[in-house]
């Protein structure tokens, strides 16, 4: 996926948005780099680009979007939410990116292992004779299928900061995921109750939600720095990722449970 070829157009008349369009694309750099860049001239270099940032104003194609200088940040993310194929190799070649693509990995797989947790934990809900081989094996497949998950958003953080990717590679970040697996998990097991309106699958899907959110900031900071994340860092992405993510879970159980509805004691 990150090998995919990726140029970058830069349509401009403006010499300052033009260097404010690669002052983003290669941020903390002393020069702008040319590489993996084509700047516009004509319009046959419009199919040379695989996407591009437009001056505001100036005519451009569909792959091509508006660079608000004042909002960098605002425009990259309009580019990235139409273009999910294109994450890793523009993280990986152009570093200004990096912090949108690893949020959104981040948040997806995130919502992935809170769908699969609160899937898993049907059975506890609404009990039933055919439930209940899937109900005797959840912490078994919970636990296999969150860490993988966690192992392959290493992956994914990985490539986008332009490293190497694979189980070698990464040993020690896989090992810091393995170890801090098991509290959390611990007690999302214990918080998933036998409540009527998934009340249970509230309190064990923000868990995994808020778990999983914390430990990608956790590896991004990581792979950025080259160093761990601080104890207390962790604890606020966590607590941060717990309020924010109360809607994405309690969306992913009402697809689950189409009668559940949010009460005060499921929040």
């Amino acid at each position: 996926m990150v090998q995919r070829p990726v140029t970058f157009g830069v349509l401009a008349a403006d010499e300052d948005c033009v260097d404010d369009i690669h002052e983003f694309l290669f941020p903390q750099l002393n020069h702008f780099s040319n590489r993996n860049t084509l700047r516009i001239a004509t319009e046959d270099d419009f199919h040379g680009a695989t996407l591009g940032f437009s001056e505001r104003g100036v005519p451009h194609p569909a792959h091509f979007y508006t660079f608000d200088r004042s909002d960098a940040k605002g425009s990259a993310l309009t580019l990235l939410r139409e273009h999910e194929d294109a994450w890793l190799p523009l993280a990986s070649s152009f570093p200004g990116f990096r912090p949108a693509v690893s949020e959104r990995l981040t948040w997806k797989v995130a919502k992935e292992n809170t769908l699969f947790t609160v899937a898993t934990a049907i059975p506890n809900v609404v009990p039933s004779v055919l439930t209940l081989p899937w109900a005797v094996g959840e912490f078994a497949s919970d636990s296999a299928f969150l860490t993988m998950n966690q192992v392959r958003l290493s992956f994914l953080l990985a490539a986008a900061h332009g490293q190497e990717v694979g189980y070698d590679r990464q040993s020690l970040k896989i090992g810091s995921i393995i170890g801090a697996a098991f509290g959390w998990r611990a007690l999302a097991r214990q918080l998933a109750s036998k409540v009527p309106a998934g009340g249970g699958l509230i309190s064990k899907g923000l868990i995994s939600f808020a778990g999983t959110y914390a430990v990608g900031r956790g590896l991004e900071h990581w792979f950025r720095e080259g160093r761990l994340l601080g104890r207390a860092a962790q604890r606020e992405y966590y607590v941060n990722a717990y309020r924010r993510g109360r809607g994405t879970v309690e969306e992913i159980v009402k697809h689950a449970i189409p009668t559940f509805r949010p009460t005060a004691r499921s929040a």
